[in-house]
């Protein structure tokens, strides 16, 4: 070791960029949603916030962390805090902000009554939502850093050193959108220079309250960026480093490689980078030795994934550590990104075999291995001896275990033909078929899967998991639901109908604990959106379904009714999306595998007397690689795996898939490509875009942009939902298009479903009516 790469290894650090919001038992969820429901004081809420920030800080810095991120902590999302620190709130949500800062903020996230909210989407290629900024030519920038002050303040009254985390400006640009009524083909980037002198102000106060570095996160430079963008980001980097009243600068990116972006911000006046090297971000590393590294400068590795649940290979971490000791002046040790993404702790995983898991590392597990590399660098690795054999043994133990491998599974999967994945008739033969023997109305209405799960119904599935119910007390209390649910529907005049999923926690929990391969956790909490939590499956060996899992509810529900109720499933690109996915095989290898098991299901349902049949893909676009150049093969094997699981059908068998919450532009051809019989998206909060989107692509087949948001509590009027299907009609005829909401409704109410779904309803049979007065 040089004296540079020494000086370099002596002074590492451990750090991260983020940590889970929710508390140890979710108490951030529980004090908002008693906020909104009018239990819990807005002092109150506050305190639980500040406490819950104290407590991630002070388990921070006792598990070996050198620096702490402020910042990162939000009531919401932290995009939504961009738009409150630089002052781009909506106009329409103006007023609220002034007249009550907190409740405006959750108006803007959700909506009122008489306000919509602002858009939502996914996180680049996470599960995580974001607010979607709303931009226009007239939009004035006002610096308000009271957030970031205040938290900063908190941890260094602790006595720590903090680091506060913010989206960088071009990212938070580049994330943005034109505003509604704002003349189509606006930039948001080209409001960077009104922008720059905010940030630079927000910088400023953060010095001036005690912070000597300041991290600006850039995971928007890990997309293919055009020139312009390019140079946009020099420009705003070039302008931030030469202020003399800011903070060292830290630029952040994560979650791929930097690419041509790389040298931009090597070049640039900043004190720092922090770079992702895990999985397709690793090319990071050739990329910085190309250049020369960074000279003068501290890098920040992040070599522990912070989106996975596997325990690091610590010593391939330290072998990627000491490579880059001589690429920069000082290097520190971090994940790849926020550990928002992963769940909190193992350690109250009871259910989970103690062997396996020790194959796990959540976010509380992750620090601790960061520290532990941090030392190693620092110390040398005879500091870190007894962690290294034990992780080494860990990783051992799970190569070699029989729960990753099933001979029966991976002999069906090789057999697999090109025929298997290929619908039997085309598209005009099954349409033909599915009108003649469901005998649809002209714009059907049906709604996406889930009816509001009650307290009732959660009580009942907690009753039977402590034994408290009985299985026949707990069957019969569902069969009520059900009962129910499709009485609603059939009174509505719904014309498909589902049976709400009263029996299913998370659509795909619901699923992996019925399947082999997966492991279920009890406390794996990981936040989708505001105070909507989830517990992703671990899918660690080979996937196949013992007995059927949803026919049985699926067959009742149609026992009560004449029209069509659909069976419900979750596609296998969702499966393994919105699971903790085994990392030793390729993605594709383990889709396949999963789509044999639901195309079984399939099968039983169709046999069962099920005509319709829904498997949702929601994750097609969110697990996108962010490269141009890795997404062919990846849109491959996505699009087999779900024509594997529903090309066995008959043409009368309708086969609908629903995707919401993203940006559908980019895979029109890869939703053309799965061959669904009906495509229902989320469209009500971008205003009917992918409707026009599918239009210009030339899609042939069936399709229901969604005319009711339901992640706002906002209750639609028939005039709005008959506006938005009249947009929709603008792109797609009457013959292809349905009506129905954008998402399931589980986490809503029933006041607000019931009159939502009478007015969606309503409006399809008043703008049905206009067709027929037309046409006549």
């Amino acid at each position: 070791m040089t004296t540079k790469t020494a000086a370099a290894a002596a002074t590492a650090r451990a750090t991260v960029y983020g940590y889970p919001r929710q508390g140890h038992d979710r108490e951030l969820k529980k004090a908002i949603e008693g906020y909104w429901k009018g239990r819990v004081s807005a002092a109150a809420l506050r305190s639980t916030a500040a406490d819950l920030r104290r407590t991630n800080w002070r388990e921070l810095a006792a598990a070996g962390l050198g620096e702490v991120p402020t910042g990162d902590f939000s009531y919401y999302d932290h995009v939504l805090d961009t738009s409150v620190m630089v002052g781009a709130v909506p106009a329409r949500h103006r007023e609220a902000v002034d007249a009550d800062a907190l409740d405006g903020y959750f108006a803007m996230a959700r909506g009122t009554q008489d306000v919509a909210p602002l858009e939502m989407t996914k996180w680049f290629d996470t599960n995580y939502h974001y607010l979607v900024p709303e931009l226009g030519p007239d939009t004035v920038f006002t610096a308000d850093s009271a957030k970031q002050v205040t938290e900063l303040a908190e941890a260094l009254t602790l006595g720590l050193a903090a680091r506060p985390v913010l989206v960088g400006p071009v990212t938070y640009l580049l994330l943005a959108k034109p505003a509604p009524g704002v003349a189509a083909g606006f930039d948001p980037l080209t409001l960077l220079d009104r922008l720059l002198p905010v940030y630079a102000e927000v910088l400023a106060d953060l010095r001036a309250a005690g912070a000597e570095w300041v991290q600006l996160d850039e995971p928007a430079l890990v997309q293919d960026r055009t020139p312009a963008e390019l140079n946009a980001a020099a420009r705003a980097y070039r302008d931030l480093g030469a202020r003399t009243d800011r903070p060292k600068l830290l630029v952040a990116s994560y979650f791929d490689r930097l690419g041509a972006a790389l040298p931009v911000l090597a070049k640039a006046p900043v004190d720092g980078l922090a770079l992702d090297f895990t999985g397709a971000a690793a090319a990071n590393l050739d990329a910085l030795a190309a250049i020369g590294g960074l000279p003068g400068k501290r890098l920040v590795a992040g070599v522990v994934d912070g989106r996975n649940v596997w325990v690091d290979d610590l010593a391939g971490s330290l072998a990627t550590l000491g490579t880059l000791l001589g690429l920069a002046d000082r290097v520190d040790v971090a994940a790849s990104c926020s550990l928002l993404h992963v769940p909190l702790d193992t350690a109250p995983e009871r259910d989970i075999d103690p062997q396996i898991l020790r194959w796990l590392a959540f976010a509380r597990q992750k620090t601790a291995e960061v520290a532990t590399l941090a030392r190693g660098l620092a110390q040398g690795t005879d500091s870190i001896r007894a962690e290294l054999a034990a992780n080494k043994a860990d990783l051992a133990s799970r190569a070699a275990s029989p729960l990753t491998r099933d001979p029966a599974v991976r002999a069906r999967a090789a057999a697999v033909t090109d025929a298997d994945g290929r619908r039997a008739q085309p598209y005009a033969e099954r349409a033909a078929a599915q009108r003649a023997h469901l005998a649809l109305p002209l714009l059907p209405t049906t709604t996406i899967g889930s009816f509001p799960q009650t307290a009732e119904v959660r009580s009942a599935r907690a009753g039977l998991r402590a034994g408290r119910l009985d299985t026949a007390d707990y069957e019969a209390r569902i069969r009520d639901e059900i009962r129910d649910v499709v009485s609603f529907q059939e009174k509505t005049g719904l014309d498909v109908l589902v049976h709400g999923e009263p029996e299913r926690d998370d659509m795909v929990q619901y699923f992996a604990e019925q399947l082999t391969g997966y492991l279920a956790t009890r406390h794996g909490w990981v936040q989708s959106y505001g105070t909507r939590y989830v517990r992703p499956p671990v899918l660690a060996g080979d996937v196949s379904r013992p007995e059927p899992m949803t026919v049985r509810w699926t067959t009742y529900a149609q026992s009560l009714t004449d029209r069509p109720v659909k069976g419900m499933l979750t596609g296998p690109v969702t499966m393994l999306a919105w699971s903790f996915v085994r990392d030793d095989q390729p993605l594709g290898d383990t889709a396949r595998q999963v789509a044999l098991a639901l195309r079984d299901e399939v099968t039983d349902l169709e046999t069962s007397g099920t005509s319709v049949i829904q498997v949702d893909e929601p994750a097609l676009r969110e697990t996108l690689p962010l490269r141009a150049a890795d997404r062919a093969a990846y849109l491959a094997w996505a699009t087999e795996a779900f024509r594997l699981t529903t090309a066995g059908v008959r043409a009368r068998t309708q086969i609908h898939t629903h995707m919401c919450y993203a940006e559908f532009g980019d895979i029109v051809q890869a939703i053309d490509d799965l061959d669904a019989d009906v495509i229902s998206l989320e469209a009500a909060r971008s205003h009917m875009q992918v409707a026009h989107e599918l239009a210009e692509h030339g899609y042939p087949r069936a399709a229901g942009p969604g005319v009711y948001d339901i992640h706002s509590p906002r209750v639609p009027g028939v005039a709005e939902a008959s506006a938005l299907l009249r947009t929709g009609l603008e792109a797609i005829p009457a013959e292809r298009l349905w009506v129905n909401p954008d998402c399931g409704l589980k986490t809503r109410g029933w006041p607000e479903t019931r009159i939502s779904l009478e007015n969606l309803v309503a409006a399809a049979r008043a703008v049905r009516a206009e067709l027929g007065a037309a046409r006549a």
